[in-house]
């Protein structure tokens, strides 16, 4: 292998010598050969399966990033509904508060309505029932002071007034009398 590569160093007719760092144009020729090869299989090949990964990646991306956007979406939907919702149950929740405050009112004025008409029942029928006693109480009172009077007027008199008609007369014409001297009495003790 040594003499090969010192018979090939030798019968290079210079060329090493002259340009070093330039390959030999057979090296130069098998070079560009395989590498027209290699490209080939990479661009036939290999590229294709790498875009081809690319773009699945891609697209796996891209749905992720949509999915996220429209679950996002989604999320900012139910949140705005759900502030609506809750904007709504305020509203509701202030309007039945206000009704039962309201309805609280009504029910507390009918209340009151219904004491007052009650109590003004039964203070007429107090008044009626006090009416009634009073105009009892005087005519026991008439009758009491119509016997009184005429057994009074039987012994000043001394006379009997046992005729009834006599009698009604009699107490008639003492109680107008004495009705009249009431008021100037009431009047002359106001003064």
């Amino acid at each position: 292998m040594i003499a090969t590569s010192v018979v090939a160093a030798t019968e290079d007719n210079g060329w090493g010598s002259k340009l070093p760092i330039i390959p030999h144009p057979s090296e130069l020729i098998i070079g560009l050969i395989f590498f027209g090869v290699a490209y080939w299989v990479f661009a036939k090949f290999v590229v294709p399966r790498f875009e081809e990964i690319f773009a699945e990646r891609t697209a796996a991306i891209e749905g992720g990033i949509k999915k996220a956007e429209i679950a996002q979406a989604e999320a900012a939907a139910a949140l705005e509904q759900y502030r609506n919702e809750l904007a709504d149950a305020r509203a509701e929740r202030s309007r039945i508060i206000q009704q039962a405050s309201e309805e609280a009112a009504t029910v507390a004025a009918e209340i009151r309505q219904r004491a007052q008409a009650e109590a003004d029942r039964i203070t007429a029928a107090a008044s009626q029932q006090i009416q009634a006693e009073r105009q009892q109480a005087l005519v026991q009172l008439r009758q009491e002071v119509g016997r009184l009077s005429i057994d009074l007027a039987s012994r000043i008199v001394g006379e009997s007034l046992e005729d009834e008609a006599r009698q009604r007369r009699v107490v008639d014409s003492f109680l107008a009398e004495l009705e009249s001297t009431e008021p100037a009495t009431a009047q002359g003790q106001g003064s």
